[in-house]
């Protein structure tokens, strides 16, 4: 499927780049039954321009027709947290809280939360408790940013 995945980046991209809008990610699950995208923009993304972006992306994969099979199209955006997978997710979580799970342990631990420091294509930096633990990519198992409630203070009672 990485193949299709590629062909399908390749066909979507631009499409979407010249609505202003960025691919953010694309999965394609349960063999090829499920194409979930993922696009971002730096001002929020209403339902109807998803729609429409969905409708043009449809149009764009019937073109091709990579699968066998009937498929879901699934269009979205990332979401108050989103999961961490590519170098550009990292660099545009910069200064966000996050959550990461390490396939071996890092500093005594495989499960590591704080703001997130720097990012490149080497890898990246979690300030944990004061501390900077720097990671590389392959070694992290799972990572999302985390949504942070930040309570107003009330009507008429100082903050």
């Amino acid at each position: 499927m990485a193949n299709v995945q590629e062909q399908l980046w390749d066909r979507i991209d631009p499409y979407v780049a010249a609505e202003g809008i960025e691919l953010d990610d694309i999965e394609i699950l349960g063999g090829g039954q499920i194409v979930r995208v993922t696009i971002d923009a730096k001002e929020p993304l209403g339902i109807d321009l998803i729609a429409e972006i969905s409708k043009g992306i449809g149009r764009l994969i019937e073109d091709d027709d990579p699968f066998t099979s009937s498929y879901t199209l699934e269009v979205s955006t990332p979401g108050l947290e989103r999961r961490l997978k590519r170098v550009s997710h990292y660099a545009k979580s910069i200064g966000r809280e996050v959550k990461l799970k390490t396939f071996a342990y890092v500093d005594g631990e495989k499960r590591h939360e704080g703001v997130l420091v720097s990012a490149d294509e080497g890898g990246f930096t979690v300030d944990v408790d004061g501390s900077e633990r720097k990671f590389r990519y392959k070694d992290v198992s799972s990572a999302r940013t985390v949504f942070v409630w930040e309570k107003s203070p009330r009507p008429g009672k100082d903050a």
